[in-house]
């Protein structure tokens, strides 16, 4: 059993696990004083994106790009072609996302929401309306960016952080099935499905719920669009907790659930193990083609779409290695294991575990404070106060504004995300950050709020800046 909880003297039926992997190449840390972190927090708006990595001693800002790549990842590397013009490694990319996605067509992105920004500009007319299980910020900019309006059609569990559903990203079918009759389907280009739900709290989507789904919007002629950037999460917690796929592989879940799909957008930087890349897959020929045009535009030629090829080479090689179990279970087991350490000094967060990161009840932690203080913000900023961990805000300052009336958009869930990037941390890193969160938990009713005292337009949440009330 991990440490932590062997010296609390508890009795477990399990064994100990280690991280699949050993370390080659080593990062130093630097650990910093309060007063230090004091400064730097204040310096930064109260804002964790707006710190400087060496101010940071543990980052679980994101596990976007943040991942450790393999040694056969950096020998591909060096088999880089950046010829303009039909690299060899968008061919290998191709062949490689064919393969284990399933899909006929791929455009290559720089990454995900260049990806999103093409599906948008390309699918979405002025007036349409896009439904999602939950919405996700960059994506939903896009579509709303494009003239359409999101719905969330997410299962009503979703927004309980208690509730123990193990599929609480699934889409609820006569949310849906409402939104069709209200608004018509020739206005309802596609229905955005993410796998793993991430504003859910990293949230699985059954097979069945997707299948359900594709027999509803066929008889509709309603396009499906995959999220796709956890997906392999996803289908670890198919294996786990859906019959009849107990013994199959993560490439066999994978292709499956990505058939019952027209296509999807993806970050290079989450399953596919590289640090930065993406693209927007597709069966329909003619996006295809529209997609093609426009990545010319927006990202570069059709074969390179802003990446370079060693990047490509890379990222096929860490595709291969995402649908590894071994390595799964190792980056799922990890959250977990920080999950496990809050759960027995009673900590609020999203239940159950979900696939990249824990998601602390903001709420729950500042009973006191009203939403509009920003409890999810105001907790990433004594998290870092207190260890140097940084951590990011998942509520009512990533949610933004609506765009008609310019009000908060409140969402149910006001989140504080501990995102545990890949192949990165040991066990021992989540225990300081399990016992800062702690300490956070001891000290919640001393928590006085923060003020917006800067708003960017778009995407606050990257930059907005704050004070404390």
């Amino acid at each position: 059993m991990p440490r932590s909880l062997h010296t609390m003297g508890q009795q477990h039926d399990r064994r100990s696990w280690a991280e699949p992997y050993k370390i080659k190449v080593v990062e130093p840390l630097r650990t910093t004083t309060r007063a230090e972190r004091e400064a730097a927090i204040a310096d930064a708006g109260y804002n964790t994106f707006l710190l400087g990595s060496t101010q940071v001693y543990i980052d679980l800002l994101t596990d976007s790009g943040t991942n450790a790549m393999s040694d056969r990842q950096w020998s591909g590397m060096m088999l880089g072609d950046e010829a303009y013009a039909g690299s060899v490694n968008f061919s290998h990319l191709e062949e490689t996302i064919r393969r284990y996605y399933g899909y006929r067509h791929i455009v290559p992105t720089h990454q995900g929401r260049g990806a999103e920004n093409l599906l948008s500009q390309a699918a979405i007319r002025p007036g349409d309306h896009v439904p999602g299980n939950m919405y996700f910020t960059t994506t939903r900019f896009h579509q709303e960016k494009a003239g359409a309006t999101f719905h969330d059609v997410i299962v009503d569990e979703a927004h309980d952080t208690s509730s123990l559903h193990p599929f609480k990203g699934n889409v609820d079918l006569a949310k849906l099935q409402r939104l069709i009759d209200d608004v018509g389907a020739e206005r309802i280009p596609y229905v955005c499905v993410a796998a793993t739900v991430n504003m859910a709290g990293g949230q699985p989507i059954s097979m069945a719920n997707l299948r359900a789904v594709r027999e509803l919007t066929r008889r509709h002629r309603i396009a499906i669009y995959l999220d796709a950037t956890r997906a392999v999460e996803n289908a670890l917690f198919i294996r786990e907790r859906e019959e009849g796929y107990g013994e199959a592989s993560l490439a066999e879940i994978l292709l499956e659930f990505c058939s019952y799909s027209d296509g999807c957008t993806m970050s290079g930087k989450k399953d596919p193990l590289t640090n930065i890349g993406g693209w927007l897959a597709t069966d329909d020929d003619e996006l295809f083609e529209e997609c093609r045009n426009l990545v010319v535009v927006y990202e570069g030629l059709h074969t390179y779409g802003g990446m370079a090829g060693r990047d490509m080479e890379a990222m096929a090689i860490g595709i291969t290695e995402s649908v590894d179990l071994d390595h799964m279970k190792s980056r799922v087991g990890q959250v977990r294991y920080l999950g496990e350490l809050l759960e027995q000094w009673g900590v609020p967060f999203v239940r159950p575990v979900g696939g990249h990161a824990i998601f602390l009840d903001a709420r729950a932690f500042y009973p006191q404070l009203d939403q509009e203080q920003f409890p999810a913000q105001t907790l990433a900023a004594e998290l870092y106060l207190d260890s140097g961990v940084r951590s990011m805000e998942r509520g009512i300052v990533s949610a933004g504004r609506d765009a008609v009336t310019g009000e908060n958009h409140k969402p149910r869930l006001e989140l504080t995300r501990l995102t545990i990037p890949r192949r990165v941390y040991t066990q021992a890193h989540l225990d300081v950050v399990a016992e800062s969160v702690k300490a956070c938990w001891d000290a919640r009713e001393s928590a006085r709020g923060l003020r917006m005292v800067y708003e960017p337009k778009y995407l606050r949440f990257f930059q907005a800046r704050f004070e404390p009330l």
